[in-house]
């Protein structure tokens, strides 16, 4: 089922990097939390992160575990493109 920025509500920010940001994220229909990343596409391009993405979208995708955050959904609006994970507490594995 295709999705878009419309089917989620945006919480607060998470963290910031340099291709863009890490929100909290709401799912409208079912109500369960993620985390969004949105990565602008002009930064994108500019910094020739395009194959970066296109590489954790794909591994992201592929990874189930209990301890690396999963790929629910991907899609993209004119300005960013949205990889939403499932969100976990307690931070990155440094």
């Amino acid at each position: 089922q295709a999705v878009g920025a419309e089917a989620f509500v945006d919480f607060r920010v998470l963290g910031k990097g340099g291709f863009g940001e890490v929100c909290a994220c709401q799912h409208r229909a079912t109500g369960k939390m993620y985390a969004n990343k949105r990565l602008n596409k002009k930064r994108l391009k500019k910094r020739q992160g395009y194959q970066a993405a296109l590489v954790e979208k794909r591994i992201l995708a592929r990874v189930h575990s209990r301890f690396i955050v999963s790929l629910a959904y991907a899609f993209q609006t004119k300005t960013d493109l949205c990889l939403v994970m499932t969100i976990m507490n307690g931070g990155d594995l440094r």
